[in-house]
C-alpha cells in the first residue's frame, strides 16, 4: 500500500502524469487501488491536523473563559476582550469538530434500515449519503464566500481584527468537509458503485433543477418536497441529520426563491456561534473528565453500600448515579458509560435480566434529561431566548417525578429476580464512602452556587467544573491520566462539532421555514387545538416523541422549538414549563425502540443485544409516560422554585 502511494505521490509533484499509468502498473496493483492508498493517507493528514488543532482550540477556549472568572471575580479587574475571543475560537472548532465528527462517524443519523440491507446495498447506499454531503458542501462554498467578504469589512469590538477570520472557519470547514467526504468515497466504495451513485444523485438534482418553473407555480406544495419528502429519504437513507437539514434548506430557497443564499449562511453562523452554546463542548469535557478522575465511581460506590443490599437495591443505585452523573456531565454517552461498568456485572450476578439491565439504563437516560446542566437545557435556553438559570432550576423536580415513576417499576420487576446481596453494609463503611464521595457529590452543588451567586454565566460555569474537577482527581482522588487527556479533548470536538452543524442547519432551516409562512400557518393551526392548553400540551407530547424518535431529539426541539414556543406562551404556558415538556418527550422518544438511537447507544455501552431489551422496556416507557403527563398537567413542578 505505501509504495503504491508513493508511486502516486511522485507522480503528482513531479508532472509524470502521463507516465502514471505505467508507473502503477509496474507495482501490480489496479490504479484504483492506488487511488485507494493515496487517499487513506491525505485523509489521515488532513485528519490528524483537524485533530490536533481543534483539541488545541479546546483547550484554549477552557483557559480564556475561566480566567475570565479569575480576574473578574477574584481580582475585581474583569477582561473584557474574553467573551469575543472566545465567541470568535468557537466557529474554528466547530467547523474543524464537524470534520473530525464525519472522519469518525460520530454525525446523528438514523442508521436502522441501512442495517437490515445486504452490506453491498449498505455501502451503495452510504456512497450515495456521502455525495449528498458533497453536493451540500457544493451549495453552500459560493454564499459562504459571498458572506466572507461582506464580513471582512466589519471590526471586532475589543480585538483589532476583522470578523472575516473568524467566518473564514465555516469556508475552511466545509473545505475540509467535502475533501474528507471524497476521500472515504475513493476509500470505500466500488467504480461501479461510485458512478451508480453518482448517475443518482446528479439525476435527481438535474431533475428538480428542470422543475424550477413548477417549483416555483406550486407555491406551499415545494415545501412539502423539500422538507417532508427529501428530508424523509435522506434519513432514512443514513445520510447525518445536519447535512440533511441544509441541503434541503438550501435546495429549496436556491430553486423556488430569488433570496440571496448568502442569507442562510449567515443564519447558519448565527445559530452556531450563540455564546451561551460554548458551554457544550465544555460541559462535555467536564464529564469525561468525571469518568478519567474516577468521580463517578466514588459516587456509585457510595451509593451501593448506602441502598445496595436490598433486594432491586442496585437498580436505585443505577437511577441515583444517573441522577449524579447527569448533573454534572450533561453528555448522556459519558453518563452511561460512567455508570454500566461499575454495575452491570454485580446486577447480573444478582440474577437481572441482561435485557433489564438496558432497559433501565436507557430510560433513567431519558428521565435525566432535564437535569442541569443538560446539553438539550443549554440548547434550548440559547434557540429560544429563555433563561439558562430558569432551565436549570426548572428541571430538577421533573426528572425526580420521572426517576420515582422508575423505582416503581423497578421494585416490581426486581420482586422475585434479584436474589439480593446479603447483609447491609456496616455502618463504617457506609460512613468511608461517604467521606471519600463528599468532594465529588460537592461538585453540582459549586456549579450551581456559581452561576445564581453572579461568579460565572453560565457559559464560563463549565470550566469552573472543569478546574475543580481537575484538582480533586490531581489533589484528591489521585487519579489523573496525564495520557488520556488529548483524546479526550478530541472526543469533545467531536461531539461539538456533530452537535453545532445540527443547531446551525436546523437553525438556518427553521428561517426558511418562517420565510415560507409555514411558521405562521403552524400559529393558527395550534391555535385552535380543541381542549385549549390541554389539548396543545398533549399534541405537543405526541409530536415530540415521534420527533425526538426520528430526528434524534436535539435537532427537534432545534428546528421547532423556536416556532412552537411563542405558540405556547400565546396560550398562556409558561416557556419553562413547556420547556421541561417537550424535553422529557423528546428524551423518551429518542430512547424508545425501535428507532430511537439513544436505545441502541444504551445497549452498545452495556454490551447488551438490542432484542434482549426490546420487550423488557415498554413498562418503563409506560412509567416515563405517565410522569410526563404529571409534569404536564403540574406547571408547579417545573416553575415552583423559580424567582
Amino acid at each position: 500500500m505505501g509504495a503504491v502511494g508513493t508511486v502516486y505521490w511522485r507522480a503528482v509533484v513531479t508532472s509524470e502524469a502521463p507516465n502514471l499509468r505505467r508507473a502503477v502498473a509496474a507495482t501490480g496493483i489496479s490504479p484504483w487501488a492506488a487511488t485507494r492508498s493515496l487517499a487513506l493517507k491525505v485523509d489521515f493528514a488532513v485528519g490528524t491536523l483537524a485533530e490536533a488543532v481543534g483539541a488545541a482550540l479546546v483547550l484554549a477556549e477552557t483557559c480564556i473563559l475561566f480566567a475570565g472568572v479569575v480576574s473578574r471575580y477574584v481580582f475585581n479587574n474583569p477582561l473584557m476582550w474574553t467573551d469575543e475571543l472566545a465567541n470568535f475560537l468557537f466557529l474554528w472548532l466547530a467547523m474543524l469538530g464537524t470534520v473530525v465528527a464525519f472522519r469518525r462517524d460520530g454525525h446523528m443519523r438514523l442508521t436502522m434500515f441501512v442495517n437490515s440491507l445486504s452490506r453491498e446495498r449498505g455501502e451503495w447506499l452510504g456512497t450515495v449519503g456521502a455525495l449528498v454531503v458533497i453536493a451540500f458542501v457544493l451549495e453552500i462554498l459560493f454564499p459562504a464566500t459571498q458572506y466572507l467578504q461582506v464580513q471582512q469589512s466589519t471590526q471586532l469590538i475589543t480585538l483589532p481584527l476583522s470578523d472575516g477570520y473568524r467566518v473564514l472557519a465555516l469556508l475552511v470547514g466545509m473545505s475540509l468537509l467535502a475533501i474528507v467526504a471524497l476521500l472515504r468515497l475513493l476509500e470505500a466504495a466500488s467504480w461501479r458503485g461510485f458512478v451508480s451513485a453518482l448517475a443518482v444523485v446528479g439525476a435527481i438534482a438535474g431533475g428538480l433543477w428542470l422543475a424550477q418553473p413548477l417549483l416555483i407555480a406550486i407555491g406551499n406544495g415545494s415545501l412539502v418536497l423539500f422538507f417532508v419528502v427529501l428530508v424523509a429519504v435522506c434519513v432514512i437513507i443514513g445520510v447525518p441529520i445536519s447535512f440533511t437539514f441544509g441541503i434541503a434548506t438550501f435546495s429549496y430557497l436556491a430553486l423556488t426563491t430569488s433570496l440571496p443564499l448568502s442569507i442562510v449562511v449567515n443564519r447558519i453562523d448565527d445559530g452556531i456561534s450563540n455564546l451561551l452554546l460554548l458551554a457544550v463542548p465544555m460541559f462535555v469535557f467536564l464529564g469525561l473528565l468525571l469518568e478519567m478522575t474516577g468521580i463517578a465511581r466514588v459516587m456509585v460506590n457510595f451509593l451501593a453500600a448506602l441502598i445496595g443490599h436490598v433486594k432491586g437495591g442496585l437498580s436505585y443505585v443505577l437511577l441515583g448515579a444517573m441522577y449524579l452523573v447527569s448533573g454534572i456531565s450533561g453528555s448522556k454517552a459519558a453518563d452511561m458509560a460512567a455508570v454500566a461498568p461499575i454495575l452491570f456485572p454485580e446486577m447480573q450476578r444478582r440474577g437481572a435480566h441482561p435485557g433489564e439491565l438496558a432497559s433501565l439504563l436507557a430510560t433513567s437516560s431519558a428521565m435525566s434529561e432535564t437535569i442541569p446542566p443538560s446539553l438539550v437545557l443549554i440548547t434550548i435556553g440559547s434557540v429560544t431566548n429563555i433563561s439558562i438559570a430558569a432551565l436549570f432550576t426548572g428541571g430538577l423536580l421533573p426528572a425526580a417525578v420521572a426517576a420515582l415513576a422508575l423505582v416503581v417499576v423497578a421494585w416490581f420487576r426486581s420482586r422475585n429476580a434479584d436474589t439480593g446481596a446479603g447483609g447491609q453494609a456496616p455502618a463504617k463503611q457506609i460512613l468511608w464512602t461517604f467521606l471519600i464521595a463528599i468532594p465529588g457529590l460537592t461538585l453540582p452543588f459549586v456549579i450551581r452556587a456559581a452561576v445564581i451567586g453572579g461568579i460565572a454565566t453560565a457559559t464560563e460555569v463549565s470550566t469552573v467544573g472543569v478546574v475543580y474537577t481537575a484538582l480533586l482527581g490531581l489533589i484528591v482522588y489521585r487519579q489523573f491520566d496525564w495520557r488520556r487527556i488529548y483524546p479526550i479533548l478530541v472526543d469533545t470536538l467531536s461531539l461539538t462539532g456533530a452537535v453545532m452543524m445540527i443547531i446551525g442547519t436546523a437553525t438556518a432551516m427553521a428561517w426558511a421555514l418562517t420565510q415560507s409562512g409555514f411558521s405562521q400557518w403552524l400559529v393558527n393551526v395550534m391555535a385552535k387545538v380543541p381542549g385549549g392548553t390541554a389539548g396543545f400540551l398533549a399534541i405537543t407530547i405526541v409530536a415530540f416523541i415521534i420527533l425526538g424518535s426520528v430526528l434524534e431529539g436535539l435537532p427537534a426541539i432545534v428546528l421547532f422549538g423556536p416556532l412552537l414556543f411563542p405558540v405556547a406562551k400565546a396560550m398562556g404556558v409558561h416557556e419553562v414549563h413547556y420547556a421541561m415538556v417537550v424535553i422529557l418527550a423528546m428524551g423518551i422518544g429518542l430512547f424508545a425502540p425501535p428507532f430511537g438511537v439513544g436505545y441502541y447507544g444504551a445497549c452498545a455501552i452495556g454490551r447488551i443485544s438490542p432484542d434482549d431489551a426490546l420487550w423488557r422496556i415498554w413498562p418503563y416507557i409506560g412509567a416515563l409516560v405517565i410522569a410526563l403527563f404529571i409534569v404536564a398537567a403540574i406547571p408547579w413542578l417545573s416553575i415552583g422554585f423559580l424567582r
